[in-house]
């Protein structure tokens, strides 16, 4: 074999959940796989995400107690997708879903905690559930990676407390009561110590939670089955002989190497949330494509699609909303740097609202992060930019945090200095820092504080849902969601539009096979994660929507590869049968 080629069966092109599904897949399958990553270290955006998936019907829902009505998953998703109701997809994500779920906690480290309630983002709506369909990456011993936890992508820095990942639902809150309840102080002070020695023994926390458990647990899985994985290799072309996509060049330790793929490529290189020009083209709010803040890698700029599209697939722009939308604030880091803070939980938090820039509110701020963004949106429009304010009273403000900044007892200094908080000691003053008209934003707060004192929003319902309570605070009755803003100073942090990962990918089928413009899969290329066009139509029904239908593709996609290879040597066998002369008889 010449020094600049590499063969394999697949070659896999990204290392975020999805390509290490379809990697570790179709290496239990026997065939030899290879995995390519531009940046310089594995995990992609699933590193920083909240290591949450989204798929009803599970294993782990059952052994909760959790059996949900037959059809109901389907009836959600028919009434989610709207329009982009993919049939054949979506009934290979339900049907697969679960298998994926089984295979991988079965077989590899790759293990899930189901909360008993989490519910889905419109639970009220047809088919919707109160729990049973999100599952969070279980936490994570990093050294169990070995030297390759160097490699490992970090959290984002935002989601951080001094530089360590919080767990799930139940970590957050004791970090939030840590000086009101000796239990959480006793946690806290436990799991910081234990982070400060793994920072001083291996130069970062080696508990990893969310995201990162979740590309670390992949990539052990990966490491398991001895599969090779190029960092800082990015892919230059695809090769297409043979009437089909046959590998790809890739620029690897300062050389172009053509890697011979004898089974197909697939594409999982994260979407587009950073090409300028196409959300030029897709996002309605970015006219220039540079009104738009995202949290993922900066490299995830589309270079799967334009890969595919170079070859004859093609990319799904009628999706209704090209992306995970989420409502972001845009921080200073310590080093100088920006960051992109997204917006989460703080929004469902009692004493917290949201207004326009003219100062007033415009919807729910419990709802999802996508429904919000929607919502803000729809209140600017005609305003020169799509932007919002969160505000709070000082009371919400060290209860809860806002965005970047901590609740007590760390200070926040650092955040009003910078200019990412602003401070009023009254509504008023407030209104004036944010350039909003005193009087306007002080009826606001007036109109809303009316129907807070008693846990009532009348004007929007905030709390009204399943999905608003659960990110509430229990404590707080009889709306866990509402509290008057009334004891000042008066604080808030502006709000822009980001993204959690892009919708709009390639027109794939069930099977992950990209498809050309003729709806004929292209021999060879098939796609997956933020690459593939969204199975949700474009719309975000619950926790983990992303994730859940990246693992599930990703396992449907390396049973593919080894599928199609056995169907392809079956065939060449009865092929080369029927060649073979018959002997005459003697």
């Amino acid at each position: 074999m010449e020094q600049n080629t590499f063969e394999c069966d697949v070659l896999v092109v990204g290392s975020g959940a999805s390509g290490m599904a379809t990697a570790v897949t179709a290496a239990s399958q026997g065939l030899k796989v290879l995995v390519v990553e531009k940046e310089p270290r594995f995990g992609g955006t699933t590193a920083r995400s909240g290591g949450w998936l989204w798929i009803p019907g599970t294993r782990l829902a059952t052994e909760q107690g959790i059996h949900e009505p037959e059809g109901a998953a389907l009836e959600y998703m028919k009434h989610e997708t709207t329009t982009h109701f993919d049939a054949a997809r979506v009934g290979a994500f339900l049907d697969m879903g679960p298998k994926a779920i089984d295979f991988f906690t079965r077989n590899t480290c790759v293990q899930f905690d189901m909360p008993a309630v989490f519910p889905d983002y419109h639970a009220e709506a047809p088919g919707g559930q109160q729990g049973g369909r999100s599952m969070v990456t279980r936490p994570f011993d990093g050294r169990e990676l070995g030297k390759r936890i160097k490699q490992l992508a970090p959290p984002l820095p935002e989601l951080t407390v001094f530089g360590m990942m919080l767990g799930s639902g139940p970590e957050i809150k004791h970090f939030m009561r840590a000086f009101k309840s000796p239990t959480s102080f006793w946690y806290v002070t436990k799991r910081l110590s234990r982070h400060f020695l793994d920072v001083l023994r291996h130069g970062r926390g080696m508990t990893l939670t969310n995201g990162n458990a979740l590309a670390g647990r992949l990539a052990k899985a990966a490491m398991d089955k001895n599969i090779p994985v190029w960092l800082s290799s990015p892919v230059k072309k695809l090769v297409v002989e043979y009437d089909g996509v046959s590998g790809a060049v890739v620029q690897h330790e300062g050389q172009n190497v053509r890697v011979v793929a004898r089974r197909g490529v697939v594409l999982a290189c994260g979407g587009f949330p950073y090409d300028v020009e196409r959300r030029k083209q897709l996002f309605p709010h970015a006219p220039t494509g540079r009104e738009h803040y995202s949290p993922s890698p900066s490299t995830n700029t589309g270079d799967g699609l334009r890969l595919a599209e170079a070859v004859g697939g093609r990319v799904d722009g009628t999706i209704p909303h090209a992306a995970a939308w989420v409502p972001a604030s845009v921080t200073t880091r310590p080093d100088g740097s920006k960051g992109v803070m997204p917006h989460f939980i703080d929004r469902a938090k009692p004493g917290v609202i949201a207004v326009t820039p003219k100062g007033r509110r415009f919807t729910n701020e419990g709802n999802s992060y996508h429904d919000f963004v929607q919502a803000m949106v729809k209140a600017c429009e005609g305003e020169p930019e799509v932007t919002a304010w969160l505000l709070c009273d000082h009371k919400a403000l060290r209860d809860y945090g806002l965005g970047c900044v901590a609740p007590a007892p760390l200070p926040i200094g650092r955040h009003l200095k910078s200019g990412y908080l602003k401070r009023g000691a009254s509504v008023g003053e407030l209104a004036k820092e944010l350039g909003i008209a005193p009087a306007t934003l002080e009826a606001t707060v007036q109109e809303f504080n009316k129907g807070a004192r008693n846990g009532d929003d009348p004007a929007f319902g905030k709390g009204s849902k399943a999905y608003n309570r659960y990110q509430g605070d229990a404590n707080i009755t009889p709306n866990p969601c509402v509290a008057p803003l009334e004891n000042g100073p008066y604080y808030a942090i502006k709000l822009v539009i980001g993204d959690i990962g892009t919708f709009a990918g390639l027109v794939t089928d069930e099977k992950t096979r990209v498809l050309d413009a003729n709806r004929q899969p292209i021999k060879g290329l098939y796609a997956v994660g933020n690459d593939a066009a969204s199975v949700m139509g474009g719309n975000y029904p619950g926790a983990g929507i992303t994730l859940g239908p990246a693992l599930t593709f990703g396992y449907v996609a390396g049973l593919q590869v080894a599928q199609a290879e056995a169907k392809a040597a079956a065939q060449l066998k009865v092929e080369q049968r029927e060649a073979v002369p018959v002997s005459r008889a003697a």
